[in-house]
């Protein structure tokens, strides 16, 4: 029969691995995680300027929680707005689909840099230069809920129009 102490040890270290570990499993969660877009036809800027829905495939036979999804396009290395989902917790092998939001210090002039960008990658004359056109998709996974981290991927602006056109 264990004494007392031990048994208060084991089950403190037991309290102090769990949150850790269930952190841990969300990370890894998050740097596996598929996303595409999730509106009628093919994705635009301009539609995810606009809220628009995102389908995100859990690809991890666990459940896993994100604190925040974002999606923050860069035009010449300025940021353009940022779409984001707040509070996501997505089943083991799951799809879901999300609505998110938008939000940009100048929304008209990200639209219409948007609309541009839109109009090129879909075969339309180059007006604007859109190798200068960058994404960074960053997801919010807290460590025991209060220690910061978040995984991020940076694309061009064509990969990620690519990317958004994918299958899950």
């Amino acid at each position: 029969m264990m004494n007392k102490n031990t048994t208060v040890t084991c089950i403190a270290i037991i309290a102090i691995i769990i949150p850790f570990a269930y952190s841990a499993m969300n990370i890894y969660a998050a740097e596996h995680i598929q996303y595409r877009w999730g509106g009628q036809g093919e994705f635009s800027f301009f539609e995810l300027s606009n809220g628009g829905i995102l389908e995100l495939c859990n690809t991890v036979p666990y459940a896993a929680n994100f604190k925040n999804f974002q999606i923050t396009p860069f035009y010449d290395k300025n940021p353009r707005g940022t779409y984001h989902i707040e509070n996501i917790s997505l089943d083991g092998l799951q799809l879901e689909t999300y609505k998110g939001r938008f939000y940009s210090g100048s929304f008209v002039e990200s639209q219409h840099l948007f609309m541009q960008m839109d109009f090129q990658f879909s075969g339309g004359d180059i007006r604007i230069d859109p190798s200068k056109m960058h994404v960074i998709v960053g997801i919010d996974t807290p460590i025991i809920g209060i220690i910061p981290y978040v995984t991020s991927t940076q694309y061009s602006g064509f990969d990620f129009f690519e990317k958004m056109n994918e299958e899950c």
